[in-house]
């Protein structure tokens, strides 16, 4: 890998010439394959037969890393949100989580969060009954992360599209912020070309200025004695390091430490003259690609402070990009109020889909048009707020659509582990049936199968939904998540057959 003369010469001058010749030539060595198992989904022999078979993610419960790269794409359990394709070093934000959280249920916001492997990750660890607000700014991306997290399959989520700036009026609202900010991505240079030529001096100092602008955004909505988590996939001293210095002198944040264990090889602070607790993983010395993770907290009895970092002082004009977009945003936005109108639908038609879902009284079912969806009655209040503020884009579970006098249930319903597993007939297809769902195609059912909706399943997992007419079953599939290509390799490696 040719990598450029600046970002050499400056990694060399903090890492050291024989540190930096170490990861250069791990910039060209083979990629990692890792992914993190969905233990709502899938039962515990799954775990103890991957534990058995395959190296686990050491700072990761759930993580493993895999010998061959899965045909994730022809893989009907990556669809059904058994697993989650991640970067192993990324994994480390849940010993931040474990550390810091405890068991009392806390609300979380992620706050650059698509595509969603690191919400899906906190959505897992977090503490019974917690909330978790996942947010990305960028419209296409926001829709990517409410298919990941719809998929993973837990309730208690909110996915939000809003720049930083949006969430101002939320003072003291959330007890943990992950800012996983963008960054110049140089951790991402051996799986990225573009990362590399897009690379230079400039954007490192674009990058490190729009990510305190992001940081001096959100800090006011965390909670006194509130969690922040700061990582990026860089190397750089400009976008860790002194970043975290910024915070701690800016914000009067302490930086906490992270118990680790030596055999992970996690590198500590490469800032001269400063000690305070980092973590840096470098592909040389751990499995995995670039990463940095702090963890600060906010100081205790004092309100949020009157921020001195302004947008205005910067050097580009880029930087406030995100903010333009958001102000557009914010004079379009028509006004969210909790209750969605009711457009006819009665107490006796709605009661009708509550069974459906396992402890259904614990939902406030919320209608939006003919659509309804269930939400934990804890977190009204809180999702009432998010509404006055945010775009919101998902809330909770997806139930189902009235159409004319029949309920037809939601996919997000199918993948939710709020379903009541006795809801509906099942069918359970083989691989080359469930592939034909994915790709939004025509299913052939057993001649046993029953009229109306059946749910199908693929080695006993949820699937999705079909509505069966007897000479036909209509596919409930959601046309923009099916699988596009017409390609089907000659030999499919799937988490299944690996899996026994």
């Amino acid at each position: 890998m040719e990598l450029p003369v600046a970002f050499t010469d400056y990694t060399r001058s903090f890492m050291g010439a024989e540190e930096y010749n170490k990861l250069a030539e791990a910039l060209g060595g083979e990629q990692p394959v890792s992914i993190r198992l969905n233990e709502d989904k899938l039962g515990g022999s799954s775990f103890s037969l991957f534990r058995a078979s395959f190296r686990p993610v050491p700072w990761a419960g759930t993580g493993f890393y895999l010998p061959d790269r899965l045909t994730f794409t022809f893989d009907p359990l990556f669809h059904a949100g058994c697993y989650y394709v991640q970067e192993a070093a990324s994994m480390f934000v849940e010993q931040a989580l474990r550390r810091y959280t405890g068991d009392v249920p806390v609300t979380m916001l992620d706050l650059c969060a698509a595509p969603g492997g690191k919400s899906t990750h906190a959505r897992s660890v977090l503490p019974k009954g917690s909330l978790l607000v996942a947010n990305e700014v960028i419209r296409n991306r926001s829709q990517i992360l409410a298919e990941n997290l719809t998929k993973w399959g837990h309730p208690g989520v909110v996915v939000t599209n809003n720049d930083p700036a949006d969430f101002s009026s939320l003072t003291d609202f959330f007890d943990i912020l992950l800012t996983d900010v963008p960054c110049s991505g140089e951790g991402m240079f051996r799986k990225d070309p573009v990362a590399v030529s897009e690379w230079s001096p400039e954007n490192v100092d674009i990058c490190w200025q729009r990510q305190r602008r992001i940081l001096s955004d959100i800090w006011p909505c965390l909670k006194p004695e509130g969690i922040l988590i700061y990582s990026t996939c860089t190397y750089n001293t400009k976008e860790n390091e002194e970043n975290v210095r910024w915070m701690r002198d800016e914000f009067g944040a302490e930086v906490l430490p992270l118990e680790i264990s030596a055999d992970w090889n996690i590198t500590g602070n490469l800032l001269s003259g400063e000690d305070f607790p980092v973590y840096r993983f470098l592909p040389h010395r751990t499995k995995g690609e670039g990463f940095f993770l702090a963890v600060l907290r906010k100081p205790a009895g004092t309100g949020s402070p009157n921020l001195t970092f302004a947008t205005a002082n910067l050097n580009s004009a880029s930087v406030n990009q995100t903010s333009v977009s958001a102000d557009t945003r914010r004079k379009s936005r028509k006004p969210q109020g909790r209750g969605a109108k009711n457009t006819g639908i009665s107490k006796e038609q709605l009661a009708a889909i509550h069974p459906w879902l396992v402890s259904s009284g614990d939902y406030e079912f919320l209608l939006e048009g003919n659509r309804v969806s269930a939400f934990s009655k804890s977190y009204l209040p809180e999702l009432s707020a998010l509404r006055s503020s945010l775009r919101i884009l998902q809330a909770g579970v997806d139930v189902a659509e009235l159409k004319g006098k029949d309920w037809i249930p939601a996919h997000g319903l199918a993948m939710s582990i709020a379903l009541d597993p006795d809801a509906f007939a099942r069918e359970e297809i083989g691989r080359e049936q469930a592939i034909n769902y994915l790709r939004k195609e025509a299913v052939v059912l057993s001649e046993a199968a029953p009229r109306g909706i059946v749910l199908l399943t693929y080695k006993q997992i949820p699937l999705g939904f079909v509505k069966n007419i007897g000479n036909r079953a209509n596919n409930l599939y959601p046309q923009e998540w099916r699988i596009r290509s017409g390609y089907l390799p000659e030999e499919v490696l799937e988490l299944a057959t690996i899996n026994g």
